[in-house]
């Protein structure tokens, strides 16, 4: 039998604590807790949790600090966690590497939808392609799951490594911006724009040689995204 997730809620609410505690449990999932961000640090290093929820105002360390540390040796999934709704926090959340954003108060049905959808992402896709892709100096190996630049293997987190692989599987078709938030994100984050241009800009960043002028992902305004094989200087 497969043994059950475990989930790290990093939260100095004590009530919010137990209520989320007690519905992931009844959910199957193993859950343990820390109530700061240095505690949270250390039980990650110690336990290897496969998700954290992670609430941005905390003593000492905020979330985002958290978050950053993490994203320097990690790529475990991380749902920030807050009660404030507004987009500066959602984007600085993402922009540190947090995978998902869901804010307080939250429906139960709301964060058993996002934990489940964020846990899917974090397991790699069946691969379509079976052959090493070559393009230019991009390689990506589908079955080992690396991808490489003139050689040297670029890390990528779950989620750039999934949004790449739909690109690259779909390559040469314009993917829309709600199918590609659909089939990396999942049903509930159709309309999550923000998400993609913060991800697309990572995965930007990390493969392309000038990624303010991108030869591989190319935007088509107002649509989508696509990837070209062809690579002409």
């Amino acid at each position: 039998m497969k043994n059950p997730c475990r989930i790290l809620i990093v939260d100095d609410e004590p009530r919010l604590v137990r209520f989320v505690k007690a519905e992931l449990e009844s959910m199957g999932y193993q859950v343990a807790t820390a109530r700061t961000g240095d505690a949270a640090l250390r039980q990650v290093e110690a336990n290897q949790p496969d998700l954290v929820l992670l609430d941005i105002m905390l003593p000492g360390i905020d979330g985002f600090e958290v978050c950053r540390r993490l994203r320097e040796t990690s790529d475990i999934p991380i749902i920030m966690l807050t009660a404030k709704g507004g987009d500066e926090d959602k984007v600085k959340g993402l922009d540190l590497g947090a995978d998902d954003y869901l804010a307080k108060p939250f429906h139960t049905g709301e964060l058993y939808a996002r934990v489940r959808a964020v846990l899917r992402r974090a397991q790699p896709p069946g691969a379509k392609v079976r052959q090493p892709l070559a393009c230019g100096n991009l390689t990506i190996d589908f079955g080992k799951r690396q991808v490489k630049v003139s050689g040297k293997e670029v890390r990528l987190s779950r989620t750039e490594y999934r949004l790449l692989y739909e690109l690259v599987t779909n390559a040469g078709r314009v993917l829309l911006h709600e199918d590609l938030l659909r089939r990396v994100w999942g049903r509930r984050y159709e309309n999550e724009v923000s998400y993609l241009w913060i991800y697309i800009g990572y995965l930007r960043q990390k493969i392309e040689d000038n990624p303010r002028q991108p030869k591989h992902i190319l935007t088509q305004p107002g649509v989508g995204y696509m990837f070209c094989l062809s690579t002409p200087d």
